[in-house]
This record gives structure tokens, sequence and C-alpha cells, in this order.
């Protein structure tokens, strides 16, 4: 099966932290796979900017170094790179000041859709919106992207939003969060409400629990003085893995509309029940084996900030009633892994007799490092000697079912083209950030006002000893984080 690939109109996409790590790993390297495959015409234009002083040319040699490392196609594609790299230009801007602004103005094209994407700090999205209305660069057709984090808590998150619709209307914001680009992620979608088979099993009747599980072999060498500021639950619960749990939680929107779905994200996390101090395990991995604990990459002896976390959840409503929604995320754990896994009751009554380690039903949807769906299912061992029961998996990879014939596509480059169409189904809307921090402050108050501090982990595992506990003190397990 191939990818239908449909053109976007021509454009203008100010990248704003344009020489960032971000920018050159990510975004360029996705807006020109998307120009290979002939998503983005030649016509649009892509204008870097950033604080510091650079000609045309050195911007245009950075961005083919940047698609040379980090496209694994730009090599091969050497006529199409000389092609995008056409498209490149570069304006240097002060973000909060005034310098830059009017030169910017003149480089963009009137009548055309004007997309700036803030690949910058936070603290600037306030000063750009503001420079951009007040210079007269920001018209009726411009959007405007803003990356993670959007705020610290729910004080700092209504501030940004403050900021931003004093500037741009809701309808021009688009709060990204990559996962939610993901074929998989996008799929469950699809698998709920176009499909008449499993829509009926999708509630508590027929669900026991579901894990959404976000783990990552790396530690937070490099980063971790910013990452102390944030921890596990700001930097991964509040967003990735909330979004994850609304599109598994949510009630069947009335059509497939961006507000509609995202009315319905708003209410999952409306109706999510308070979490006590005991369905909560935080850790923070130690040093082993000569390399460092996460405090000597904080550069803090006494961080209590968690690299690890693990939430139970309850939903009040009544789909979910009586389903726990196990949440998980950590660093330096055993395997690079993302996973949500749907596990279903037993049946009511079972007349085979019992098979030791049997599992039961379960739907796992794969986010990485292989985008795909797993069934598994109970069926009898083949051959004579008796009626044993025996475990198997239907499996759906993607990359092997689906697209052979088609370009890989990172979820960045998906998202974009959806900024660009002016499509927010997959973008947060300011009211749905704004829940999600209201419902976790009070969970970090919680355990910053009893001073409970992170449990210790060796890195290689699955995370602290409590975390396991969580699921086995009520007869259920976490899946095996595989290599």
């Amino acid at each position: 099966m191939v990818s239908r690939v449909i053109p976007v109109d021509a454009f203008d996409l100010v990248l704003f932290g344009a020489t960032g790590d971000l920018a050159r790993r990510k975004i360029l390297p996705g807006l020109f796979h998307r120009f290979v495959v002939g998503q983005m015409p030649q016509e649009a234009r892509i204008i870097g900017s950033a604080r510091s002083a650079m000609a045309r040319d050195a911007f245009v040699a950075l961005t083919r170094e940047s698609l040379l490392e980090f496209s694994p196609t730009a090599r091969e594609q050497g006529e199409a790179l000389e092609r995008f790299l056409e498209t490149i230009n570069y304006v240097q801007v002060d973000a909060s000041g005034e310098e830059g602004w009017q030169t910017l103005a003149k480089a963009l094209r009137a009548g055309t859709v004007r997309a700036f994407y803030l690949s910058v700090s936070p603290s600037l999205f306030g000063p750009i919106a503001r420079n951009l209305k007040e210079h007269g660069i920001a018209t009726d057709q411009s959007r405007i992207v803003v990356e993670k984090p959007f705020g610290h808590d729910l004080a700092s998150a209504r501030v940004l939003n403050a900021e931003l619709l004093q500037n741009f209307d809701e309808q021009q914001i688009f709060r990204i969060d990559h996962y939610l680009g993901k074929e998989t992620v996008q799929n469950l979608m699809a698998l709920r409400f176009a499909n008449s088979l499993w829509e009926p099993l999708w509630n508590a009747t027929h669900v026991d629990h579901v894990q959404i599980t976000v783990a990552e072999s790396l530690g937070v060498e490099g980063r971790g003085e910013y990452y102390d500021r944030s921890g596990a639950m700001r930097d991964m619960v509040q967003n990735h893995l909330m979004q994850l749990l609304c599109l598994i939680a949510m009630e069947p929107p009335s059509k497939f509309t961006s507000d509609s779905v995202r009315d319905e994200k708003v209410k999952v996390i409306e109706a999510l029940e308070p979490v006590a101090q005991s369905d909560i395990v935080r850790g923070q991995y130690r040093a082993r084996d000569g390399n460092g604990s996460y405090r000597d990459h904080a550069g803090d002896p006494n961080s209590t900030t968690e690299s690890f976390i693990a939430i139970k959840v309850n939903i009040g409503n009544w789909r979910w009633a009586g389903t726990p929604f196990y949440l998980r995320t950590g660093k330096k754990l055993r395997a690079r892994t993302s996973e949500i896994a749907i596990v279903f009751r037993d049946p009511p009554h079972m007349i085979f007799p019992k098979m030791e380690g049997r599992r039961g039903n379960a739907m796992i949807l794969r986010l990485q490092p292989d985008e795909g769906i797993t069934l598994r299912n109970t069926i009898k061992e083949p051959g004579p000697g008796g009626f044993r029961l025996a475990e198997v998996t239907m499996d759906m990879t993607f990359a092997d079912a689906l697209t052979q014939d088609a370009a890989p596509q990172d979820a960045y480059e998906r998202l974009i083209m959806d900024v660009i169409r002016g499509d927010q189904t997959l973008f947060m809307r300011g009211d749905e950030v704004e829940a999600a921090w209201a419902w976790t402050d009070p969970l970090i108050e919680g355990w910053q006002d009893a001073g409970l501090k992170p449990a210790p982990y060796d890195p290689g595992g699955s995370g602290p000893e409590d975390s396991l506990m969580l699921l086995h003190r009520e007869g259920r397990r976490w899946r095996e984080i595989e290599e």
C-alpha cells in the first residue's frame, strides 16, 4: 500500500531558534522529507531566524550539514537537496528587542500562509508573539507553533496562554506535542472509531487495566541542570503520557474535527480523580559500573527530582470506573520503548484448565522503536496429547504492512504539514493544557509538602521495586521493558 501525499499550498515558515538542536535534528530534516515526496512545494519559503548574525550562505551551509547528519535520505537525494536549499533564507532577529523585525517583514510574501515556529525558550513565546503583531507581520492567515514545556505549573501556563491570546486567536495557536504525530497514536483513533469490533469492548466491563510506558535507556547527561527543574512528572506525564491517556479514554467525538476531538480530551482530564501518594512511585537512578548517578548529571548532590515515576490513575466516569490506568516513564531503564497495553478481562467462566503463566487477551500499541499493533490471544496448542492452551500474537508492524513504497514519516513532518493546513486536531488547546496542569500540580505539591524523596534504582532495569508493587498488590504485573 502506498501512502497518498497531498501537497499543501505555498507558505512562508519562519523558524525561530533555527540554529538550535531541535531545528537541526528534527524540523529542518522533517521539512526536507516533505519536500522530497512532493508535499512541500518548491514555492514554499523557509526563513531561519536567530539572534546571531549570519549570512544566508552560512545558514544554507548549516542546513546542508544538518540534513547530511540527521536525514537518512539526504546523501542519496543530491538534486532534491539542492532544490530544497533554494527555499532557505535567514534573517537575524532579536526576539525580545527591536532589531530585525522590519527586515523579517520585508522577507515575507503577501497573501501567503505564514507559520511561525518558536523553537526557543518559553520565556520568549510572549515577546515574539507581541513583536509579530506589533510589526504587522502576523496576519489572519498566520499560525504560531510553540514547543513544550508549555509552562512549569498552572499559573505559568495561564500566563503563557494569556500572552499568546493577546496577539493571536486560539485557532491560530498550535501547541505541539510530537507524540501525537506518531502513526500508532493516530491509528488509535482509527482503531476505535472506524471499527465496530473494538468500540463495544472499550470500557470497564471488558478492560481490566491499561498500561502506558515511555521508557528511555539514556540518562540526563548534557541536560541535567534543565531536567532537574522539571523532573519526569513535568517533563513527560503532564504532556506526553496525558495525551496518550486522553486518546485511549475519550468518548467518541460527534465528528472528526479538531474542536470535537479536543472537547472529549478535556472531559477525560476533568474526570481524573485525585491520586493518593501511595499510588505514586518516584525514583532516581544511581551510579553503576563507573557511570554517574542522576545527581552527578544534575550537578546537585542533594537533588530530590525524580528521573522515574509510576502512577495509578482512575477516571471517574461511567465508561472507566473500576479500570485503573498505570502510567510509567523513566530514564536509564533497560531499553528505549514506548507502548500502550490494553489488558482485557478474562471470560466470566473459564471452561479450560488453568494455564500456568497465562496473561490473557491484550492489545499492545507500540509507539517506538517499531510502530505497530500486537493482539495477544489464547489458542489450542497444536498436536496430540490433550487439550493444552498456548499464547500467540497477531502482529501488524506498520513498516512491514503498509509503507513498503512510502518514504518514512517522522512525527514532526506530519505535524508541521498540519500547521500549514490549519488542522489543529493533533495539537493541544489552551484549556486542555491548563486542565492537565490543574490535575498535575496537587500531586507535585503533595510529595513536596510531605518531604518525600525518590527511591534509588539501578540503571538498566525497570525502575524502583516499589513500582512493581504498584501492580502486584492488586494481582497485576507490568509488561517487561524489552531490549
